[in-house]
């Protein structure tokens, strides 16, 4: 009987042993596996390289003086920070497809160099947003400065969402600014601190370039970013941006139909002219409300899209 009793304890000790080392290698596989996947998942996607800068740049025919070691490396963190915030650069590029073409009709028309463009990009990204002081609309006007410049600002409307009108609001400041500081980065630093704050500066700290000033921080980047979005925009596959042509924003064409009295239901107008309200406001952002209140008489061009615009299109595949 204790021979018995002692040979089951002996087969009972194997067994567990064997037991207990497959739980062992199983776990010493689990392991390595979950260590492979842990590689797989912090994997780099892509390469991380530093944006090259280029041997001179120019803003708006304006020598960047990049032997000053302050100036490049001002101009070296703007292009790593827009390289490398891939998302908006994205929609940056799609974007300057559809609006560029007009703003640089309109900044030639007007005397205004090409690369204030890109002034626009920075402000709003191309965008109708609203900052947190209060400035609305791609060029980002205050209430204020906007109605000082021609814009019609009230309940109803809102010319600082007119691409047309607020882009020449903009050229006359721009040309009011270049006026008063000599130089268009100086005209650039003043669009975004204001003239006044500017001039303060420039008398305070006796310097007259946008390279030697000491300015807060967000006007000290500003024109350094301007300049990074124009070297990665002009050539964005050396940045890392291959879009498609397929996937770039294009124009939009519309009808322009002329008002000069009261519309006072807009959902019945844009129902009657074959389209919505909200294609309405799309293509005429100024729009600020479901009426459009006109004692005056004055004429206002309102946008409807063609036919057969807001159908997308698969573009066609090269044979």
């Amino acid at each position: 009987m204790n021979k018995l009793k002692k040979t089951g304890i002996i087969i009972i000790i194997i067994i567990t042993g064997i037991i207990l080392s497959k739980l062992f290698i199983f776990s010493e596989t689990r392991n390595t596996d979950e260590i492979k996947v842990n590689k797989k998942t912090y994997s780099t996607p892509q390469p991380v390289v530093q944006p090259e800068i280029p041997e001179e740049i120019y803003f708006c025919g304006e020598r960047v003086p990049l032997e000053f070691f302050d100036v490049r490396e001002a101009l070296d963190n703007e292009l790593v920070v827009n390289m490398y915030r891939h998302s908006s650069t994205i929609m940056y590029l799609k974007r300057a497809n559809r609006y560029f073409p007009e703003i640089e009709k309109l900044l030639a028309e007007h005397n205004i160099h090409d690369d204030m463009k890109y002034l626009c990009l920075a402000e709003s990204g191309l965008l109708h947003v609203v900052s947190p002081s209060g400035a609305e609309g791609f060029w980002q006007f205050l209430e204020r400065t906007g109605k000082e410049y021609g814009l019609e600002i009230n309940a109803n409307v809102d010319e600082r969402y007119n691409h047309t009108f607020s882009l020449v609001a903009a050229t006359q400041y721009l040309h009011k600014a270049y006026e008063r500081f000599g130089t268009w980065s100086l005209a650039a630093a003043g669009y975004n601190m204001g003239m006044t704050g500017l001039q303060r500066q420039i008398n305070r700290q006796n310097v007259n370039s946008y390279w030697d000033l000491h300015l807060n921080p967000e006007t000290a980047r500003y024109v350094y970013r301007i300049i990074a979005l124009k070297i990665i925009l002009s050539n964005p596959e050396k940045y890392g941006f291959n879009i498609p042509d397929e996937y770039l924003y294009n124009d939009l064409k519309t009808n322009e139909i002329i008002v000069d009295t009261t519309i006072n239901d807009l959902i019945d107008f844009a129902f009657a002219h074959g389209t919505n309200y909200k294609m309405l406001r799309h293509f005429n952002p100024w729009i600020r409300g479901y009426s459009l209140p006109n004692r005056s008489g004055k004429e206002y061009i309102i946008r409807i899209p063609s036919e057969g615009v807001r159908d997308f299109k698969m573009p066609e595949e090269n044979n």
